[in-house]
């Protein structure tokens, strides 16, 4: 995946996948999917721990994700502006790209919000395949510790405990819709953690 997309010959260059993802389409394979998604870590920009220049503008609008009467004209623009601005910043803003599909929805943009719902998807099954979770030998592959929460957050579940294991993973605590029944989920932080420090070796 590093040799692919670095490579500017390359059918799997990133920034050729970077320019298919953010377009209106859904052309895109699982494998180019799998190529965009972790080859995100080879990239000379990339800091997992970088936080979002919108932060501030998120959290003011997040009365507005959980406002239960329907949306005013301006309060839709506002959701859509930011969330637009944020994936332009950081395409693998899982939280966005959620907020996107729900404000498309809101306006009635269903083709539209069917194209983006089902990029979400695409950047979770890409998760999921990664492993099952169960042990460290199999643990899913993330490429942004905070995907770890939203993996599941997005499809129902709840973090209640995080515990990092040496030497580079991450055990999850999650308990399900019900929240009778817990489960412990394993990710593996080895290429995200290798590729920050080699670009952050003061961190070590």
């Amino acid at each position: 995946i590093r040799k692919a997309t670095t490579d500017p010959t390359s059918e799997l260059n990133y920034t050729r996948l970077l320019d298919m993802f953010m377009s209106n389409d859904t052309v895109m394979t699982d494998k180019e999917y799998e190529y965009f998604y972790y080859g995100t870590m080879f990239q000379e920009d990339y800091n997992p721990y970088r936080e979002s220049p919108y932060k501030d503008e998120a959290k003011n609008l997040e009365h507005l994700y959980l406002k239960q009467e329907h949306l005013t004209g301006k309060e839709k623009k506002e959701i859509e502006t930011l969330s637009l601005k944020a994936i332009q910043d950081n395409p693998l803003d899982l939280r966005q790209l959620m907020y996107r599909v729900y404000v498309l929805e809101q306006n009635r943009k269903v083709n539209l919000a069917k194209i983006w719902r089902r990029k979400l998807d695409k950047i979770l099954m890409t998760i999921a395949r990664s492993g099952d979770g169960t042990k460290p030998e199999t643990a899913w592959v993330v490429v942004y510790p905070r995907h770890e929460f939203e993996f599941f957050n997005l499809s129902g579940g709840s973090v209640t405990n995080q515990q990092f294991q040496p030497p580079y993973f991450d055990k999850l605590t999650v308990s399900n819709k019900n929240g009778n029944e817990t489960q412990d989920y394993y990710f593996n932080l080895h290429t995200m953690l290798e590729q920050y420090y080699l670009k952050h070796p003061e961190e070590r």
